[in-house]
């Protein structure tokens, strides 16, 4: 059969662009039907496109992508699926922004063992850099909770007459069914704002 030239894009998250990594590819020479992309953390391989992608790849053809930390984070998982690749499926692949990461080149066992090192130190700092950003963000989220802060979703307000609703929910004047129709919310609604006044 004839070769084939696959593309890898990934971002942590759907707000996160990947028009950079698609020029590269495109320029690269990869047609767009043979482009995959996964919006979702890069801690394992357990991501939608890139196991369509996977099971297309067959002996010969190649896989490009930007970068390495755009085929994961994950160090063990890196250098696992590298051998899968290029042992089991007998593909090869290119990594664009380090070229020595070119296994279709330097085959030899200096090559071999030069770009081996290689990946596991880039694979190393792959991991290295999501951990340091999950540390960062949690350590973030902790100030401004200790800020008094609120994270997240705006709040909504409460519906007017709750107060008064509560009240007399709490003194048993008012069903929690009859208040939820008071106040035009399903028992669900009712039941988040109930949960939210309570820690206040």
């Amino acid at each position: 059969m004839e070769q084939q030239f696959y593309g890898y894009m990934r971002v942590s998250s759907v707000e996160q662009n990947v028009e950079r990594q698609r020029q590269e590819l495109v320029r690269w020479g990869i047609v767009e039907k043979h482009i995959y992309t996964d919006k979702v953390s890069g801690k394992d391989f357990n991501r939608p496109s890139y196991q369509n992608m996977r099971k297309k790849l067959k002996k010969g053809d190649v896989l490009v992508i930007k970068s390495i930390d755009r085929l994961g984070r994950n160090y063990e998982e890196i250098q696992s699926e590298w051998r899968y690749i290029l042992k089991e499926i007998k593909a090869d692949i290119v990594i664009i922004d380090m070229p020595i990461l070119d296994t279709r080149t330097n085959k030899d066992l200096i090559g071999t063992l030069i770009s081996d090192i290689v990946l596991q130190l880039l694979s190393y700092v792959a991991q290295a850099e999501r951990e340091f950003n999950h540390q960062r963000q949690a350590e973030g989220i902790a100030i401004a909770r200790a800020k008094g802060k609120h994270l997240g979703r705006p709040r909504k307000p409460y519906p007017a007459d709750f107060d008064t609703c509560f009240k007399s929910w709490q003194d048993g004047h008012l069903t929690f069914e009859k208040m939820a129709e008071r106040l035009h919310l399903t028992e669900g609604e009712l039941r988040w704002l109930v949960r939210r006044r309570n820690k206040e």
